[in-house]
């Protein structure tokens, strides 16, 4: 039965190949169009900037140019040649299009042409991609998302040279290729197409983008509500763990544009998704913004398309590298091309704010369209303003209320924190409730390790990911959270982590002193509430900002906690003593657990916990209230991990054995520095003499750090009533403390 319905679905998409506009329409028409060409040709050595990618890309395309089309039989996963061939090919298409209209040389438009007649010839007989991994095959590429990819591409080199082909040639091109491939990736493949996913958003786009260029409007309704009957049964797993479809599933673009951002621009799945995502999302929006601008896709959920720009760019460190929050790769920064592509786009249809320039210089590139000539005007003009990153909360879920991430900024971005209290993230979000990662500048001081896969690198799994990124990566003890018992958040199930999120309690930057992020979860571990406050503190007698972490634990019955700190660093110096054992072994035999060695083993020596460590030149210490019960150990990433596919990532873990209402309490100080030029070591040691906990109750935790020349910090944070409003009084030992909103802090 469903064989006949694709069937008739398929007969029906070839005989409805109906022109839904003029007659006339003019190409290009995507995200170039021939005013927009006209303005570019007369800027030609007038604005430096677009020049200079002008003059980059020419270098670029003659040099594919001269070494010849090679459309190999695909047989590679993505680290391959045939892979990488293939990818390369779109790539330079697409800016050989964009070449010819500028430059208005034929040698362009004739190599697109004879690239899309070499495929044109391969694809209505080529079969299945032969690597069988993915949940959803391509013909081209191993997975039918790099398929999409193509032809997201290849549609804006078509549309580039669509007035240089003859009739009967564009109609051999479109029903021999790109009708059939644009019905592959969709009607043959639902399981891919019809989703709310990234993986979805590329195929929505590369049909509609196809379907723009082709005037066919059952393609675009296609591409932008998705395929309304697709046989699919509920249920069913991609690569990732991720349902294929749910009841009531949503499909198209526009539910894409809808479910997975929240009004903030924030991307469920992570900033690296959304990098990778908001190609295909603005590249098919402007498509649709020049071609069909009544539907308005730039404006569609209150400009959230242009939200998500601000929002990613937030979302980077000091050196514009993304917060690898879920499957995140470390490395990838707002440098990339789908970044240049965002900054120019939201500069150009935005509201022209001058501080993405400054992004735009940094990336020392622009577009080949109207929009980046745009930005390279701005630029020459010197419109350009520093892009400053505040402090900021960003919600997560479509109605913004499934939690968030909070990045707490102090300074310069002397110090960042990221703060994740969000939803599961789809398919390649982590068990990592309330964890967190910290930055100075732009190095890490506690990290997120990010995912376990080595991107296009054909010898670590064919560049795909590795098993170890569900062993590890994925798992609660791989993040610097709370882990139960030896167990993942929601027992690493997926689909009873996709029904729950944190809870903010509270977010207050009003002061720049006093950064405060609050927030709860109740469901990661059932009869267990957590609930973590984490404040950014900068204080007279510290000579840098430091990290006040108040992780508050009620439970229904006794368990073993583990807290773990992945700092990056050289170990120097510790308050406690531990014992080193002769041979190695796995902390667990599961659950991330069996990937841990435990290099060492002690317990506290006093209830002022400290382990001080060098980074990069720059001196950090945690400081940690501990009881005489706890252990502490020193772990080190690497067992059970034959390849070396993993890091070998060293942790301070505090574990807390029979346990059930309990406050982990701890400050990360940044201290110091030292030069291995000058050789000189300033500030080495920590400025911390003592933390304690004085006071601890349901409502209400009071801490008090103080410092070596007897100064102390007090923090007081109300547990319950977060209201600004909310008047609050406090006896701790015979004093009594009164204030006004959810925490009180004095510096004395």
């Amino acid at each position: 039965m469903k064989k006949i319905k694709i069937a008739a679905i398929l007969l029906t998409a070839s005989i409805l190949n109906i022109s839904f506009y003029a007659q006339s329409q003019s190409h290009p028409n995507l995200i170039m169009t021939k005013a927009g060409v006209e303005k570019m040709r007369k800027n030609l050595g007038k604005v430096p900037l677009f020049d200079a990618s002008v003059q980059q890309v020419k270098q670029q395309v003659d040099k594919e140019i001269n070494l010849g089309i090679d459309t190999p039989i695909p047989k590679d996963f993505s680290g391959g040649y045939t892979h990488q061939r293939h990818k390369l090919n779109f790539v330079i298409a697409q800016k050989a299009g964009a070449l010819y209209q500028i430059l208005q040389d034929e040698k362009y438009a004739t190599y697109i042409k004879d690239m899309l007649f070499q495929y044109e010839a391969m694809y209505k007989n080529l079969p299945i991609h032969p690597q069988e991994r993915s949940y959803a095959r391509g013909k081209l590429f191993w997975q039918c998302l790099n398929d999409s990819n193509w032809l997201v591409y290849m549609s804006q080199a078509y549309d580039a040279i669509y007035d240089t082909l003859t009739e009967q040639e564009r109609e051999k091109l479109e029903n021999n290729l790109f009708r059939p491939f644009a019905d592959f990736i969709s009607i043959q493949n639902p399981k891919f197409y019809n989703r709310i996913h990234n993986h979805s958003t590329w195929g929505n786009a590369a049909v509609g983008m196809i379907a723009l260029v082709m005037d066919d409007k059952e393609l675009l309704d296609r591409a932008l509500y998705g395929i309304e009957d697709d046989g699919l049964p509920i249920g069913g797993i991609d690569n990732d763990g991720g349902t294929i479809k749910v009841a009531g599933q949503k499909k198209g673009f526009l539910a894409n544009l809808e479910d997975p951002f929240s009004p903030d621009g924030y991307y469920t799945e992570g900033p690296y998704y959304q990098r990778y995502a908001m190609y295909p999302f603005l590249i098919f929006a402007l498509g649709m913004h020049n071609v069909k601008p009544e539907m308005k896709v730039f404006e569609h959920k209150d400009n959230v398309l242009l939200k998500g720009v601000n929002a990613l760019l937030n979302l980077t460190d000091a050196d514009g590298e993304f917060f690898p929050l879920n499957d995140g790769q470390k490395g990838m920064s707002y440098f990339t091309a789908s970044l240049v592509t965002a900054v120019d786009v939201a500069y150009h249809y935005g509201e022209q704010n001058p501080q993405l320039l400054s992004i735009a210089e940094k990336q020392n590139k622009v577009l080949l369209n109207e929009s980046g000539l745009s930005v390279a005007i701005g630029i020459r003009d010197g419109k350009t303003q520093p892009f400053v990153k505040n402090s900021i909360n960003l919600s997560d879920g479509q109605n913004g209320k499934q939690g968030g991430v909070a990045v707490l900024r102090q300074g310069n971005e002397d110090l960042t924190l990221v703060f994740k209290y969000a939803a599961q993230g789809l398919s390649h979000g982590h068990y990592d409730k309330l964890s967190y990662s910290l930055y100075e500048k732009g190095d890490e001081v506690i990290q997120d390790y990010g995912l376990a896969r080595f991107v296009n690198i054909g010898q670590k799994g064919g560049g795909n990911y590795l098993k170890e990124n569900k062993t590890w990566a994925k798992t609660t003890i791989a993040h610097n959270t709370l882990s139960q018992d030896g167990q993942m958040h929601f027992g690493g199930k997926y689909k009873l982590a996709s029904k729950h999120h944190s809870e903010l309690h509270f977010y207050q930057v009003t002061d720049d002193n006093v950064q405060i992020v609050s927030a709860t979860e109740t469901n990661a571990y059932p009869g267990t509430d957590m609930h973590r406050t984490m404040v950014l503190i900068k204080s007279d007698g510290f000579d840098k900002p430091y990290l006040l972490d108040i992780l508050k634990v009620n439970a229904d019955a006794k368990h073993e906690y583990d807290l773990p700190f992945y700092f990056m660093g050289q170990v120097l110096s510790q308050n406690f003593e531990y014992e080193s054992p002769k041979s190695l072994h796995p902390l667990g035999d599961k659950n991330g657990y069996q990937h841990l060695y435990l290099e060492g083993k002690g317990k506290p020596s006093t209830n002022s916990t400290q382990f001080s460590w060098l980074n990069e030149g720059k001196y950090y210490t945690l400081t940690t209230v501990t009881n005489p019960t706890d252990e502490l150990l020193l772990t080190r990433l690497g067992a059970n991990d034959p390849e070396f596919n993993l890091r070998r990532d060293a942790a301070l873990m505090i574990r807390r054995p029979d346990s059930d209402n309990t406050s982990f309490v701890s400050v990360v100080e940044p201290h110091g520095s030292y030069s291995p030029v000058s050789e000189l070591s300033l500030n080495s040691n920590s400025n911390i003499a003592q933390l304690t906990v004085v006071h601890d109750s349901e409502d209400y935790t009071a801490v008090v750090i103080k410092d070596i020349k007897g100064n102390s910090n007090q923090f007081i944070v109300a547990n319950k009533n977060a209201s600004t409003s909310q008047q609050h009084q406090l006896k701790i030992d015979n004093k009594s403390y009164k204030w006004t909103g959810p925490y009180l802090f004095i510096n004395k």
